[in-house]
């Protein structure tokens, strides 16, 4: 993998744990009845490429999963994560 791979590689992943954490300090902020993270922090955070570290903590703290108080976390993320895995397999495919 040359370098420019490597980099863009390593931002998925930093992406992705950033989304995770942020994830996750919204639910303890909810068990505490504090100031949240906003769900369009949390929803750009997974749309611009942070879809795996939202499924994943979704699933982890069962957090937002509740798809009638939150359709668009139901919908949205895995939305963005099949736009993100079509991009990947294109740009993998094309270069």
């Amino acid at each position: 993998m040359e370098a420019n791979g490597i980099l863009v590689a390593l931002c998925a992943v930093g992406l992705n744990l950033l989304t995770f954490f942020a994830f996750a300090l919204d639910k303890g902020l909810a068990k505490r009845r504090s100031r949240r993270v906003s769900e369009a922090a949390l929803l750009t955070l997974s749309g611009i490429g942070g879809s795996i570290g939202a499924m994943l903590a979704m699933r982890m703290f069962h957090h937002k999963t509740d798809a009638k108080a939150h359709p668009a976390f139901d919908w949205g993320i895995p939305a963005a994560f099949l736009a993100q895995l079509t991009l990947v397999l294109w740009l993998t495919w094309e270069l």
